[in-house]
């Protein structure tokens, strides 16, 4: 609000209808920012996830920033924020956020997971990889920077390597879905359609027909296989 318009108010009579005194309008506003902070930051994150999931990457945004004013040395609301950037298409902003947050954090592995695959979206597969690299040297069972890896690795055409990554993945004893159909993907492409088969077959087995989220990635990732695993099969028909 400028200042003309707060001299506007000012300028009113007291008993002007629709007109609200100025320190009945600093009250309310003071109530409303006693409201915003007494939200825990767990609940603000919660409901910043559940909105990104469901698509409102602005209302995700505005938590956040919530988050990060109350919080300005938070490494993980800046990578979180970062992460929901990307997701909405703003790759500019999200980098910032990558690279604030690994200056706030250094050791901030999922960081390098995210700050990787903005790289590897920009087709900047060598710092990706050096990034997949840092994240897993900082954790060793990060699960989703083996599968990025590999999926990098696989853009790379160095398909063994690829493999080796998705393997190490399973063995972590998570989003078992994801990575078979990575590593079903990899054998396609590497040409060994058996292998590609039967784990495209597994891949059925673990996500899901639909689900609560519209932009739920394990609903895409499955109508994906069922459309690589149809071609593979169509031929076989003959």
């Amino acid at each position: 609000m400028n200042s003309n318009s707060l001299k506007s108010l000012q300028d009113k009579p007291k008993h002007y209808r629709g007109s609200v005194p100025s320190s009945s309008w600093k009250v309310k506003k003071r109530t409303t920012e006693r409201q915003q902070r007494a939200v825990p930051d767990s609940y603000l994150r919660s409901l910043a996830s559940t909105k990104a999931q469901e698509g409102d990457y602005g209302g995700a945004i505005a938590l956040l920033n919530q988050l990060i004013d109350r919080h300005p040395d938070n490494a993980i609301d800046y990578n979180n924020r970062g992460l929901v950037y990307f997701q909405s298409g703003q790759r500019a902003l999200a980098i910032r956020d990558y690279k604030t947050a690994l200056k706030l954090n250094p050791q901030l592995a999922s960081a390098y997971n995210n700050r990787a695959n903005y790289y590897a979206a920009c087709v900047q597969l060598a710092a990706a990889i050096t990034d997949y690299d840092q994240a897993i040297d900082l954790n060793p069972s990060y699960v989703r920077a083996w599968i990025n890896r590999g999926i990098t690795l696989r853009d790379l055409e160095q398909y063994e390597q690829a493999i080796e990554n998705f393997d190490i993945a399973l063995l972590l004893g998570q989003l078992a879905g994801h990575i078979y159909a990575e590593r079903g993907r990899t054998y396609h492409l590497w040409g060994d359609w058996n292998c590609a088969i039967a784990d495209y077959r597994r891949v059925l087995t673990y996500l899901p027909h639909e689900s609560a989220f519209s932009c739920d990635p394990a609903v895409r990732l499955r109508l994906q296989v069922e459309k690589e695993l149809n071609q593979l099969l169509s031929p076989l028909s003959i």
